[in-house]
């Protein structure tokens, strides 16, 4: 994830929204949204942590998500062709043991354990790799096992870092085994792919790719051979992730500008910012309107207002012309947080933004850029989630393209007392196959002659993998009923089953 500052201009102001602003998009909470976080390991919140340590932090980053309504987790495993997690391809990352190639020790696999803990508490984990980067500029020694020392001719050198050459087709066969590795061995619910495709140009530095572009190039201008094994690519992974297992969603989350006017007249937005058609060669409509990802999450960073990159003329852009496949908004937290709203200097722009996704009818969720400001609460952005804006759960979008079946809904519900407390137990639905079964069960609650309504999240008390839930403590006598839904890997929906409750 990159933060370009020719594209932010700096202030020294932090606002926080009060109450009375959060009106109109507080109206009518989504049933279903995506309400990702990242959480990344290559800025090194994680070096020199204890096993202990680095759980512990994780365990109260997840907690403290779960509060703010996150419905996702995007998790970086794979920073610099290495590995937070256990792998025969490539080796350990230092940014989880200082030295790449070192285990840790005590040991533990960071992605199997971030699986389990996520699934705990009813958020999807997808495992987010960076493709091409082979070495980042602050790392200094590689491990002999690494790709680059294994097969040095893969790499070119770029502005002090490595980079695979996606002109060359056995790299983008490795990282699509590499990929296939990961999807095969672990429980993840998606694999995510940043915008890190050919590097961001930087001065003075020259992209060694003359070899395969002869090789390859099959009459094709040097822009357009860049561009087409960029997509080539795409669908090289996409396929690899579906065949091995058609529920993992893919999703890209590219750079927040695909062309400017001044490129593109007929498809670029009013912007004059880098691009990534033109200079990381990374055609993201047409992976959108091919249906090669299964989200899109582009990185609009900028505040409302930026003279450059202004975010509302960006996210219409988006909303208007890659509406093919999911979309969802990353959100810098910090620049949020940093810039007054246009229309009122006392509060900061959070308000204005969320209120302009409810606008726009091709969005349906946001990606927080990144965890830890949320769980920082820099300028009030996590309260304000779980107090307003995501105060209540929230369902997973549809993606009917992959599948569009719900399971059969549970069976035989009963209630039983356990410990001084009433449990509601019911049996998992008959189902064959990743399309059929039942992976997990939303508990809505309704008064006793309240009409069931399960359309409404307010009613949503759990969403969870268990088939029992705890009642919570109530008044002696007072009638409930509640209903258990099934969902299946892709969040279809089931029928409700309903069991009438007199708290004891």
């Amino acid at each position: 994830m990159k933060k370009y500052l020719f594209l932010f201009l700096a202030v020294a102001f932090t606002a926080s929204c009060t109450h009375d602003t959060y009106v109109t998009a507080n109206q009518s909470p989504e049933k279903r949204e995506f309400r990702g976080a990242w959480i990344q390991c290559v800025n090194g919140q994680f070096l020199g942590m204890s096993t202990q340590q680095m759980q512990s932090t994780l365990s109260y980053q997840l907690d403290e998500l779960q509060m703010d309504g996150v419905n996702a987790i995007i998790f970086q495993v794979r920073p610099e062709c290495d590995a937070l997690y256990q792998s025969n391809i490539e080796p350990w990352s230092r940014f989880l043991t200082t030295e790449q190639g070192r285990a840790p020790q005590p040991y533990w696999d960071p992605l199997a354990w971030m699986i389990n803990e996520a699934h705990k508490r009813g958020m999807e984990l997808h495992a987010w790799i960076n493709p091409f980067r082979a070495k980042t500029k602050t790392t200094k020694q590689l491990s002999q096992s690494h790709i680059a020392k294994q097969h040095p001719e893969m790499v070119f050198a770029y502005d002090d870092q490595l980079i695979l050459n996606p002109g060359q087709p056995e790299a983008r066969d490795y990282i699509c085994r590499v990929v296939d590795d990961i999807v095969s061995r672990y429980d993840i619910d998606g694999l995510h792919i940043d915008d890190y495709f050919y590097p961001y140009p930087a001065a003075g530095q020259k992209i060694s790719d003359e070899k395969e572009y002869r090789m390859y190039g099959s009459g094709l201008s040097l822009n357009d051979w860049r561009r087409d094994n960029v997509n080539r690519f795409v669908k090289q992974l996409y396929e690899t992730i579906h065949q091995r297992k058609p529920w993992v969603k893919f999703g890209v989350s590219p750079f927040g500008i695909y062309r400017n006017k001044k490129s593109a007249p007929t498809v670029g937005s009013e912007t004059a910012g880098l691009q990534n058609y033109d200079d990381l060669y990374a055609d993201v409509l047409m992976w959108v309107n091919n249906g090669w990802l299964d989200y899109c999450v582009p990185q609009l960073y900028w505040q409302m207002g930026h003279k450059t990159a202004d975010y509302t003329t960006l996210i219409k852009w988006w909303n208007d012309h890659a509406a093919n496949r999911p979309l969802y908004i990353g959100e810098d937290i910090e620049r949020t947080t940093k810039f007054a709203d246009l229309n009122n200097p006392n509060i900061n722009q959070m308000n204005a933004k969320f209120n302009l996704h409810k606008q726009m009818k091709h969005v349906n969720g946001t990606v927080l850029w990144y965890a830890k400001a949320a769980v920082d609460n820099i300028g009030n952005y996590g309260q304000v989630l779980r107090k307003h804006y995501w105060r209540y759960p929230a369902l997973q979008p549809l993606m009917p393209f992959i599948d569009k079946k719900g399971p059969k809904e549970p069976k035989k519900p009963k209630v039983l007392k356990m410990d001084n407390n009433q449990v509601l137990f019911w049996k998992a639905p008959k189902g064959k196959g990743w399309d059929e079964a039942a992976c997990k069960y939303v508990v809505y609650c309704f008064e006793a002659n309240e009409k069931i309504d399960l359309a409404n999240p307010k009613k949503i008390v759990a969403i969870t993998e268990n088939t029992f839930y705890t009642l919570p403590k109530g008044r002696k006598g007072e009638r409930l009923t509640y209903v258990v839904t099934a969902m299946d890997r892709m969040s279809n929906e089931s029928k409700g089953l309903v069991k009438k409750v007199t708290l004891l």
